[in-house]
């Protein structure tokens, strides 16, 4: 699925399964609190601190996805087509950082 599709499937469902969008700044609050659960997963299966029994059974695909759903519920009701700026970011980024990276002696 492309980004146009991911953002239309999302607005399908905001308007087949809910009200409406909630607004801007409570998605905003969504999203920094989804972020938090995948950093949460992160820190303790792949980083120093010990992981808990409650938080052995997380899925980080599942909290990936929620970021991703809130995001793209956050480009649909500001206009953003994620797409476009995607693609824009990419070409900016592969221009910028080709060599760059190539050049990382911390990279090899």
């Amino acid at each position: 699925m492309d980004i146009h599709n991911a953002q239309k499937t999302v607005d399908d469902w905001i308007q087949s399964h809910g009200i409406r969008y909630f607004n801007e700044l409570t998605n905003m609050a969504q999203l920094t609190e989804e972020v938090g659960e995948v950093a949460r997963i992160i820190a303790r299966r792949y980083g120093e601190q010990s992981e808990k029994p409650s938080d052995k059974d997380k899925d980080l695909g599942e909290e990936l996805a929620d970021v991703l759903f809130v995001l793209l519920c956050l480009a649909n009701q500001t206009g953003v087509d994620l797409q476009a700026s995607f693609d824009s970011k990419l070409k900016i980024k592969t221009e910028r950082d080709h060599d760059r990276h190539h050049q990382n002696q911390k990279l090899k």
